[in-house]
């Protein structure tokens, strides 16, 4: 495998590793869906301007800020609108299952607007993945999970059509855009929540989930650009089998039979689908 090829493969897995931990902070607080993604969003820009300070990058990502960009933004603030109340609305291991559906989403979209066949390893792979979703979501039929489920699975094509943009344009701007798409989302938040009445003490841990946002999101973008498109979104779903583990250890969240069975089947079609894969 090529270096570039290498560097991908580690920095989408960091990615993968630092965003299981998202539904910890989600849920290990009180607060509101829209006051977490305000001061999530607050933190997270912050912490990546600055970085683009110390790089002195900052004008070059304003200057190579295009339509790519402009549209990774849109998608990312979407997805992040959806990810976090579907955290509140189901279960850390639901939310994290679902995005097991994204190398189909992804291998999907590219094949149709950048024509990037994705490999029959591939194509099997995900098809096997999203038979592992469909699994898990069938357990939250005629329950209170449904609504979550739905926005976890918004949130997984958000996120699959950011992977297809790097892709496809891999100059486009990595950091900006993360910055961006969370700035986009603060009046949001503050029309549709409070976030001024977030317990203090609760605000500490919003400011950490936020530079953990940073780096995932970077981390993603970066390593978007050096890998086809259906195996970025494999490989991000290594997340999965971190998530419930953390929800339990962390929060005492119990996954039920059909979550646990769905997760085996996705994550033996993650683990499959990087044997023997080559440059």
């Amino acid at each position: 495998m090529t270096e570039s090829r290498n560097l991908g493969i580690l920095l989408v897995v960091m990615s993968a590793i630092v965003f299981s931990s998202a539904g910890i902070f989600t849920k290990g607080v009180s607060t509101s869906a829209w006051n977490i993604i305000f001061w999530r969003g607050i933190s997270a820009a912050c912490f990546t301007l600055f970085y683009l300070y110390l790089r002195q990058n900052l004008r070059t990502e304003v200057r190579a800020f295009g339509k790519p960009a402009l549209l990774v933004t849109v998608m990312s603030s979407v997805g992040s609108a959806a990810f976090i109340p579907a955290f509140k609305l189901s279960s850390v291991a639901n939310v994290a299952l679902i995005y097991g559906s994204a190398p189909f989403v992804a291998a999907a979209l590219s094949w149709v607007f950048i024509k990037e066949p994705p490999t029959r390893k591939v194509v099997i792979a995900s098809l096997v993945a999203f038979c592992g979703v469909v699994v898990v979501v069938s357990g939250s039929i005629g329950g209170s999970h449904l609504r979550g489920d739905a926005l976890a699975l918004v949130m997984t094509v958000m996120m699959s059509g950011v992977i297809v943009v790097y892709r496809k344009y891999p100059s486009t701007t990595a950091a900006l855009p993360a910055a961006a798409s969370s700035l986009v989302l603060l009046p949001v938040a503050l029309v549709f929540d409070a976030p001024l009445a977030v317990p203090v003490a609760e605000i500490p841990v919003l400011i950490c989930f936020g530079l953990v946002f940073a780096i995932a999101s970077v981390t993603l973008s970066e390593g978007a650009r050096r890998l086809p498109s259906g195996e970025t979104a494999l490989l991000s779903t290594l997340e999965m089998p971190l998530a419930p583990v953390f929800a339990f250890l962390i929060l005492a969240e119990v996954p039920t039979s059909t979550v646990l069975a769905g997760g085996l089947i996705i994550f033996a079609a993650v683990v499959w689908s990087q044997r023997g894969v080559q440059s």
